[in-house]
């Protein structure tokens, strides 16, 4: 282990989940923080055989041209998120970053993305194998200039619009041939799956977007012996509805609604202002009742951007249930915090777990991590106790079977 060195590279690189990933890594590697929020180092996973922090080396791809630097420090002054000084002492660190973001894809992302590009930069021309060609030709280089045994693609691009699905090639055969045209209907989340899948990389889909969530990019990735997760990370409000849903349901209360109404303003509520975009997020949140509960309460989940938030995002939540002798009662709570402190460590864990995973021979979709989702694949249950006793009996039969 002392050896290895492993990639990981973020698309999406400046964001403010790439940055704290960047900020929390080089801090990590420094003793300079405590590995609070990080579920391997807890107990139940720090006996793993997991790469140390030391070992990882990042890089990535962005639409946009700026900073890890100044994303950190716009981070730090405008949301204070981490402090200045934390950056100051990170700034070797995302400078070597910096080095090694590549314009990325916009294939299929919707006209708000498309904007966000600054001009020139992100790739978008030729057949999506062409794209596909690219971003590998990306990571080889990577690999060859790190001296990289591996390397962990983890999507972090903004949300995509949704995608009919009847549109969606249905096997293998027909999803390679249409990457071969440029009316192929794959958005570029999905184009960085199939590249990452083709080149043996684990890949994580953190977005809500359709990244490898297709019965035929699973079948590619498992004839590749390819590992793959997601979909969009659970951070927040909906893992308390995946922890409080349950409680309801084992006291036999009745959800008779459940609103949730999310305010935030950082670029990921600029994209989520489209209302087109919007439905593919909102979708993913609001699922998950439904499949807890065994009935199909009344929802509502609201998503709006309001700019001077930055990102610190609020959800307020109204659970309207009926009790004993028929006797309606509500329960109301709010959840405040920082979206990319919550998101970085499951980041930086799920990049572990996949890696770990794939070093061990794993192929196909990673269900074990599916607490760390809203819309996990290849899931049965959107119960966070159930997904959790399932990545604990995974971490159980590798420490079995070795």
């Amino acid at each position: 282990m002392a050896s290895r060195k492993i990639g990981l590279w973020l698309v999406g690189a400046h964001g403010g989940v790439a940055t704290t990933v960047a900020v929390g890594l080089s801090a990590l590697r420094q003793g300079l923080i405590k590995p609070t929020g990080l579920v391997s180092e807890t107990p139940a996973f720090a006996d793993l055989p997991f790469a140390g922090w030391e070992r990882w080396v990042l890089g990535g791809h962005e639409i946009r041209q700026t900073t890890a630097v100044a994303s950190a420090h716009d981070l730090a002054r405008t949301s204070r998120a981490f402090s200045e000084q934390l950056v100051d002492k990170c700034r070797p660190d995302l400078e070597q970053l910096d080095s090694r973001v590549r314009p990325g894809v916009v294939r299929n992302v919707g006209n708000t993305i498309r904007k966000l590009m600054s001009p020139g930069f992100a790739r978008e021309a030729g057949s999506a194998r062409e794209l596909i060609t690219l971003l590998q030709a990306d990571w080889d280089e990577f690999v060859a200039q790190q001296e990289l045994e591996q390397v962990v693609v983890v999507n972090l691009a903004s949300t995509e619009p949704p995608v009919a699905k009847e549109s969606l090639p249905r096997d293998v055969e027909s999803l390679l041939s249409s990457l071969e045209t440029t009316e192929c209907p794959l958005p570029a989340s999905s184009l960085y799956a199939i590249a990452a899948i083709e080149r043996g990389h684990p890949f994580v889909n953190f977005t809500p977007s359709l990244g490898s969530d297709l019965p035929a990019i699973d079948e590619l990735a498992r004839q590749r012996g390819s590992a793959h997760v997601g979909r969009d990370g659970k951070t927040g409000e909906t893992f308390l509805k995946s922890v409080l849903a349950p409680a309801f349901a084992a006291r036999n209360l009745e959800v008779m609604s459940w609103v949730g109404h999310n305010i935030f303003g950082n670029l990921d509520g600029v994209v989520l202002n489209d209302p087109v975009n919007k439905a593919t997020k909102v979708a993913s949140k609001d699922k998950l009742l439904g499949e807890i509960l065994g009935y199909a309460p009344q929802t509502l989940v609201s998503i709006e951007y309001i700019q001077s938030l930055g990102d610190w995002k609020t959800a307020w939540d109204h659970i309207h249930f009926r009790g004993f002798l028929e006797t309606p009662m509500m329960m109301q709570f709010t959840w405040q915090g920082c979206d990319s402190i919550l998101a970085a460590p499951l980041v930086l864990d799920l990049a572990r777990f996949a890696e770990l995973a794939a070093r061990r021979g794993a192929s196909g979709t990673l269900d074990f991590l599916a607490s760390f989702f809203k819309s996990p694949q290849g899931s049965p249950t959107h119960h966070f106790f159930e997904q959790f006793a399932q990545l604990q009996r995974w971490a159980a039969e590798l420490r079995t079977n070795g």
